[in-house]
């Protein structure tokens, strides 16, 4: 575990970064946050800074000269972004004056910031916990309206909170547990209380909830990657064409014409799809072809969504190619090529697997295939009350899952409670892991490396 005191020590210094750069109307701000950012407020100012008041100011180098007028402004620890004393420059957005203003400041005894330097340091003062810190690369990164309000929520707190209800009741199992170990002379057996196993059971059910949620999250905040797999001449180019909406890829009546992997990015109704066309799966002797459906089973393996298209003449020997579909994906027969048949366009829902009949060359049908890839990629209903989420959230929830599991397994059929105990102080841990509860070094550089400068 991360002692939040003594990382901060190591990082006692002043830091320094451009925040963002020309905007509207030419903006520049720099951004100031440590121990000397007092001094260099009341060095840049003049005179003492009054606290979140926007001063005009003239900003100066070594030798009195103006390098540009702009506000100051000012924001005393712990009332601040990073919970240490910060100072924030607005200037005339010039490249040049950004680069001069930053020097000064340097000159004056600051650093330059790492990259998420001072996201990290409002976690390590518990001005936000590791989660949320996340939450603000994400918002950053969101390339959609539906990714940024969900990100938002993340910084608001909204997963936290589950993953803290959730570590809340873990603790309460625990408690329960080990104060049965601790007297065993009683004369009613606490672990067989049917109470206990209710309690064990509905965090059962909230872990999973709260697994199914991390991983819409996470394709709010990434994108749905959607493979497309069948046959060679099924019609696979031509749906990635009518789903994009552009002759985006090669169409011919040649088998293998698609030899690599091709993918295009698309937006629907705010939700980012990656659509991944792929080489036609058969027994192909030419070496080249070979490759391609080589990269496309390894494409396939890291799908969110595989879309099978085939035709109903093939589809029973289609649907083997996708028997065993990869872990956590899921799965679209589409069955295309009804322009030359008499089926019209429908949707219908076999156990776990939905099938959709459709046109990818005349795109009947075709609206019902976007209606399912919005409802996998957590748009309507499900967009609602959604936050985003990283793939290392959804790791450190199947892990809970698992020691959950086994607590439960040792309860229900061994009545072993010290076995079940140290299984909830795993699950525990992988809960913390989430909000930096539970953290090392190595983790938080990995996370605030991926960070903008300024952030």
């Amino acid at each position: 575990m991360l002692e939040r005191n003594d990382a901060m020590n190591e990082r006692a210094d002043t830091i320094v970064a451009v925040a963002s750069g020309p905007g509207a109307g030419g903006v520049g701000v720099l951004r100031v946050s440590g121990p000397q950012a007092a001094l260099l407020a009341r060095t840049l100012l003049g005179r003492d800074p009054k606290p979140r008041h926007a001063h005009y100011a003239a900003f100066r180098d070594r030798d009195a000269a103006v390098l540009d007028r702009g506000l100051l402004l000012w924001f005393p620890a712990p009332h601040s972004y990073t919970g240490e004393d910060v100072l924030e420059l607005q200037t005339h957005g010039s490249p040049v004056v950004l680069r001069l203003l930053l020097a000064r400041l340097i000159e004056l005894g600051a650093r330059h910031a790492r990259p998420g330097e001072f996201s990290e340091r409002a976690f390590l003062n518990g001005k936000l916990d590791l989660a949320q810190a996340e939450a603000v690369a994400d918002l950053i990164a969101s390339g959609s309206e539906t990714a940024a309000r969900a990100a938002q929520r993340s910084l608001d707190g909204a997963f936290s909170e589950r993953v803290h209800t959730l570590t809340a009741a873990v603790i309460h199992l625990r408690v329960w547990i080990e104060a049965a170990i601790d007297f065993p002379e009683e004369e009613i057996d606490f672990l067989a209380a049917p109470e206990l196993t209710e309690n064990l059971d509905t965090v059962r059910t909230q872990l999973a909830d709260l697994l199914a949620a991390a991983r819409r999250g996470v394709r709010l905040a990434d994108g749905l990657h959607v493979v497309i797999v069948g046959r060679p001449n099924v019609g696979k180019s031509s749906l990635l064409n009518a789903l994009a909406q552009s002759e985006r890829a090669i169409v011919t009546e040649i088998a293998g014409t698609t030899r690599d992997v091709l993918r295009e990015t698309i937006d629907l109704d705010g939700i980012a799809l990656t659509l991944v066309d792929t080489a036609g799966l058969r027994e192909a002797g030419d070496v080249v072809e070979r490759e391609g459906i080589r990269r496309a089973r390894a494409e396939l393996e890291r799908a969110d969504l595989a879309l099978l298209v085939t035709d109903d003449e093939y589809a029973a020997s289609d649907l083997a190619m996708l028997a065993n579909p990869p872990a956590n994906a899921a799965r679209i027969v589409v069955h295309n090529k009804i322009d030359l048949g008499d089926v019209p366009p429908h949707i219908d829902v076999c156990e776990c697997t939905v099938n959709i009949w459709l046109s990818a060359h005349n795109r009947a049908g075709l609206d019902l295939l976007i209606a399912e890839l919005k409802r996998h990629a957590g748009h309507g209903e499900q967009a609602e009350g959604a936050f985003t989420a990283r793939a290392r959230h959804v790791a450190s929830l199947e892990h809970a899952k698992h020691h959950l599991a086994l607590a439960a397994d040792a309860l229900g059929v061994q009545r072993a409670g010290e076995l079940a105990a140290e299984e909830l102080r795993w699950v525990q841990q992988h809960l913390g892991e989430i909000t930096g509860e539970f953290s090392s070094d190595d983790l938080l550089g990995s996370i605030f490396s991926s960070f903008c400068i300024g952030k």
